[in-house]
């Protein structure tokens, strides 16, 4: 599991010692060497389990799948934005500020309680 990269969706065979890591960062973590640069990538998808190379000379957008299960293992990372509101502002999300102008019910009058002394005869 990788804590560099959320959701990671492919390991990658690092070309000068032949292991497996989710990221360079995880890479220079665990050796003590440098990352070797190639042109071709080896992967394995997390789907399917299954090993693929891509050739990163001429990566296009359709290189963003994996070719066994379509994993689409290049995800776009999603950075927080910044939200500034102010309370109340809008009754349609949040209700409770609203005054309610009802008009009061009696609490003592009900449909059992009779009253007849509007009643002639």
């Amino acid at each position: 599991m990788c804590k560099h990269i959320f959701n990671a969706q492919v390991s990658i065979r690092a070309p000068c010692c032949k292991r497996w890591f989710d990221c360079a960062e995880c890479h220079a973590e665990a050796e003590d060497h440098m990352l070797g640069k190639t042109t071709e990538m080896v992967f394995v998808c997390k789907k399917c389990k299954k090993a693929f190379r891509k050739d990163m000379s001429n990566y296009e957008e359709s290189d963003e799948f994996c070719p066994h299960c379509d994993n689409h293992y290049v995800i776009d990372a999603k950075t927080p934005q910044a939200v500034i509101g102010v309370e109340g502002e809008d009754a349609r999300v949040d209700a409770r500020m609203l005054k309610d102008d009802r008009v009061q019910q009696d609490p003592t009058r009900s449909i059992f309680s009779r009253d007849f002394s509007d009643r002639v005869g």
